[in-house]
């Protein structure tokens, strides 16, 4: 069997999705997206959606908390339930039903297509090696990543989890250990204690978070740990043994206990949580067919176009930045570049160059408390050789007081002294991921500081920290 379509996509997630959607609108262009999976991808089922449905019950308690009349006695006594916050979740991801989704696609006239695609030639997909496809225009690879599952012995076959497990779960293990120090393995922490789990963290490092500003990762550990976790930085993992371990299935628990011999002692537990990275999904998706290597992430230029004028990647695939909304950025760019392309027209148009990915990039942590950053941290800017100056001070103003006693939190600006703007900012604190998107309009617009003075914030929020900030500054 064969089918022409204009726009062919590889990966229905979300970077897929927009590019698709993106490529074909307003005109008689026509798309197919081919997945193998669900409809919606990564984020929707098995990452940013289950995952903040899993923290959003410990956000509330934590807020809670901090409220006089309202404050549980004594504090940390009241656990969510964990019946209610699975059911919750369940709805949120659609029950892994993605006929929703489907429908979408079928409004927008994207033709879904089930099974494995991979590339056999310029402007060919194969679906599951009987049905081939042609792109008139343009083939979209948007397979994201998976999760890496390092080479130590024993631990492969011991079946851990990894994240796709840890937010579907459907039974709380009473002992966890997170091999990992990043966004997954602090979020995945967070959840777990507030189910009343026993969680040991296991870090290479010396920090969590260390992509980000110290402070956040200092800030972010010093939780964790008054809730109970048990950090172990300077850790690897020599070895581990699971005798009876099972494949019985998607978060549930796969065999008895686990036992990790690890270089700060061996210790037992009855599930791991592997957070150690993501590698492409890109082995069997025939990149070798047009002259690309198999397994490895799939570079492009800010049109984000991998080869000639007619092959593109988006998303995680690309390796530029594996972050959903970042993909979906991708994607609208990549969109609107086949569309130019198909008409003739020229790609003069800004939002046909992807350049927020370089260096501007915003990102959220749901931890207690939240870390919010965009941009380059300090230390980052300095690697880059600019002149940098630094705004660091609390939160404290009426906005965060009125949010909760004992409101904790920081701020930090770092700042290009030459050109007198913001190239970085950091938040941490309750509640912080709203004041994040201001931000990512200073640094992406490059706003000068002195313009920022009549960009007044509404009193009493937390957002007059901007105030503070540039106070800090004069």
């Amino acid at each position: 069997m064969t089918d022409e379509f204009d726009v062919i996509v590889i990966g229905g997630g979300p970077a897929g999705e927009n590019a698709a959607a993106y490529a074909i609108a307003g005109s008689t262009r026509t798309a197919a997206i081919v997945e193998h999976e669900l409809v919606g991808g990564e984020c929707s089922y098995w990452a940013c959606m289950p995952s903040k449905a899993l923290l959003r019950p410990e956000q509330v308690r934590d807020a809670v908390s901090g409220l006089p009349g309202m404050a549980i006695e004594p504090p940390g006594s009241a656990a969510p339930s964990i019946s209610a916050t699975l059911a919750r979740r369940d709805s949120i991801t659609h029950n892994h039903d993605d006929s929703s989704q489907v429908e979408w696609a079928k409004s927008t006239g994207i033709t879904v297509i089930r099974g494995h695609g991979a590339l056999d030639g310029e402007k060919t997909v194969v679906v599951d090696g009987t049905r081939t496809l042609l792109a008139r225009q343009a083939v979209v690879l948007a397979t994201g990543t998976a999760a890496s599952v390092p080479d130590t012995p024993g631990l492969r076959a011991a079946l851990p989890w990894t994240s796709r497990d840890a937010t579907n779960l459907h039974e709380v293990p009473r002992r966890v250990a997170v091999i990992g120090g990043g966004v997954v393995a602090t979020e995945c922490a967070t959840w777990m204690l507030s189910f009343g789990a026993e969680v040991t963290l296991l870090v290479r490092g010396n920090a969590v978070l260390k992509s980000a500003e110290p402070f956040a990762g200092e800030m972010v550990a010093r939780h964790l740990t008054s809730r109970g976790a048990d950090i172990r930085f300077g850790t690897t993992v020599n070895s581990v043994s699971r005798p009876d371990a099972q494949d019985t299935g998607e978060g549930n628990i796969h065999g008895g206990p686990v036992t990790l011999d690890t270089s700060s002692g061996v210790i037992e537990v009855d599930e791991v949580i592997v957070a150690a990275g993501r590698v492409p999904t890109s082995a069997h998706l025939g990149l070798s067919t047009v002259g690309l290597e198999d397994g490895k992430y799939v570079p492009t230029d800010d049109h984000l176009c991998a080869q000639g004028e007619w092959l593109y990647a988006v998303g995680d695939i690309n390796g530029r930045s594996p972050l959903t909304h970042m993909g979906k950025y991708q994607a609208r760019v990549c969109g609107d570049v086949i569309a130019a392309r198909a008409t003739g027209s020229p790609l003069v148009a800004l939002r046909c160059t992807a350049s927020a990915d370089n260096g501007r990039v915003p990102q959220v942590v749901f931890t207690s408390p939240e870390v919010a950053w965009v941009g380059r941290t300090e230390v980052q800017a300095r690697k880059a050789g600019l002149d940098v100056e630094v705004v660091e001070i609390p939160i404290a103003v009426a906005g965060s007081s009125l949010l909760r006693d004992g409101y904790e939190g920081r701020a930090k600006l770092v700042i290009d002294k030459l050109e007198d703007i913001i190239v970085g900012a950091t938040f941490v604190g309750p509640e912080v991921s709203e004041l994040l998107h201001a931000a990512t309009i200073a640094v992406v617009a490059a706003v000068p500081l002195e313009m920022l003075w009549h960009a007044v914030p509404s009193y009493p929020t937390v957002s007059e920290v901007w105030l503070r900030l540039l106070e800090a500054r004069r």
